[in-house]
């Protein structure tokens, strides 16, 4: 049954339940406007389902493998090889998952946002049409905030198959922990997924076609990922170029060069992680006149507004870094905008965290980009070494890393490579957003022994009196 030929005033819709959508949802409610929010799919988007929170929750139970596997060095015997039961550990993440999905959903409607279920189009520029299973409704709006994600490209020579060759999405939800598994593309996903495989037992080669692994990242940083693939029997080939593959039925197999030599790898999975595409190219866009750039984008202005005046875009489908909490920020923004605050978007702080091993978190400038901005810059660096949580944790690999401006000592960017850098990175954009300089931090008295002091003695470093290393 088709309805819905007249269509519905509505306030204001948001299209896409992620992170960025209900956000945005949720702040256009707080801030009196009706709001309803369109999802074709299972609230909490990417993120929640088959992005962050499932593929962070793999990463935690393989620790524990790796974990379970050292303990010895500290005295504790572990009888017997330790065993991964695959099935039931996707079982526990997808409670997770449930839980957090559930969470979302409650806090919609506890903030009376109403949530239907369908897919959306556009059919004109206050129109908007969303069909389900057995029905179709239009809905005319004042505004729109669009925030319909991303999904993972596709490598035209390597086409996924779902069953051989495999997104990230199905790599999340495997029945089995694969003998072999080549991932194709060493950035911040593929090395993340692939690490976590690795510490549950498969043999993982990783095929990057540039000349490093997690490229765009501070060379400093991705050398202690590879030292610590190293050790865990990660083969990594970079500058490796793949020229296709094909699905053997019980296997897969992946052709590619390197250094100019054709080479053939086989495997039970080729995980294929090369970026990720915009959902835009179902929603009509064009035919309203909303402008996007040439890989399908939505472009938008620092109020994340498009270039029609009530209609808004946030998240991986505006582009720019493809961070769920930047997409949560935009949609916070976004909502203001359209509300008619004066909120406008400032990435000065964002935080860049990758779940490797070691963990890498960084915020603000490099060192290089300092002097780019016309800096004169004075760098000082903690070894996680000599850290005494690090050392108690068994987990020493790394170091926390201020740039600060010489002459003021303002802090312009922090990297962190090492055990919870995930977590550390917070204080570093907090101190970069209010102004902060190093005598600030060095001033803030840090628990001991934490995780937490390398930043406060790399404060030290650049005041030229730490304490617990030479200073330079």
């Amino acid at each position: 049954m088709v309805v819905g030929d007249l269509a519905q005033e509505v306030d204001v819709v948001v299209v896409g339940g992620g992170i960025g959508g209900y956000t945005a949802a949720i702040r256009a409610a707080q801030l009196g406007r009706s709001v309803m929010l369109v999802e074709k799919g299972n609230l909490g988007g990417v993120c929640l389902n088959i992005g962050c929170i499932p593929s962070k929750a793999l990463i935690s139970a393989a620790e524990r493998v790796e974990h379970i596997q050292s303990a010895g060095e500290m005295g504790i015997d572990v009888a017997g090889e330790v065993s991964v039961d695959m099935k039931k550990l996707i079982g526990w993440k997808d409670k997770v998952v449930k839980k957090l999905t559930g969470g979302v959903s409650s806090l919609l409607k506890g903030n009376k946002v109403e949530v239907v279920s369908g897919e959306a189009f556009f059919s004109g520029t206050d129109r908007l049409r969303v069909i389900n299973d057995d029905a179709s409704q239009t809905y005319q709006f004042k505004d729109v905030v669009i925030a319909t994600g991303s999904r993972p490209a596709e490598l035209p020579i390597l086409p996924f198959d779902r069953q051989r060759i495999i997104s990230s999405t199905e790599a999340l939800s495997l029945s089995e922990v694969p003998q072999k598994l080549v991932v194709v593309g060493g950035g911040y996903i593929g090395l993340e997924l692939g690490t976590a495989f690795a510490k549950l037992g498969s043999e993982v080669t990783i095929l990057e076609g540039q000349k490093s692994i997690l490229p765009g990242t501070d060379a400093a940083l991705s050398k202690m990922v590879s030292r610590k693939l190293k050790k865990l029997g990660v083969k990594v080939l970079t500058e490796a170029l793949v020229q296709g593959g094909e699905n053997k039925g019980d296997s897969v197999e992946v052709s590619f060069t390197h250094k100019d030599e054709q080479q053939t790898i086989t495997a039970d999975y080729a995980l294929v992680s090369i970026g990720r595409k915009p959902n835009t190219d179902e929603l009509g866009l064009e035919s309203i006149g909303v402008t996007l750039d040439e890989r399908g984008f939505i472009k938008t202005d620092q109020r994340c507004q498009t270039n029609q005046e009530h209609i808004y875009a946030v998240g991986d489908c505006a582009g720019g870094d493809l961070l769920a909490h930047k997409a949560g920020y935009e949609g916070k923004i976004a909502a203001e905008a359209l509300c008619g605050q004066k909120s406008i978007v400032d990435y000065q702080a964002m935080p860049y965290v990758i779940f490797s091993d070691p963990e890498i978190a960084y915020t603000g400038l490099t060192e290089s980009a300092a002097k780019e901005a016309g800096y004169e810059t004075k760098v000082s660096r903690f070894a996680f070494q000599v850290n005494g949580r690090a050392l108690s944790m068994n987990q020493t690999d790394g170091f926390a890393q201020i740039v600060a401006d010489a002459k003021t000592k303002q802090v312009l960017g922090v990297q962190i490579v090492g055990p919870e850098a995930s977590a550390l990175i917070g204080e570093a954009v907090f101190a970069i957003e209010m102004g902060a300089n190093a005598e600030d931090l060095s001033l803030t008295i840090h628990p001991h022994p934490t995780l937490t002091e390398p930043l406060m003695e790399a404060a030290e470093g650049i005041l030229g009196h730490a304490i617990h290393m030479v200073n330079r």
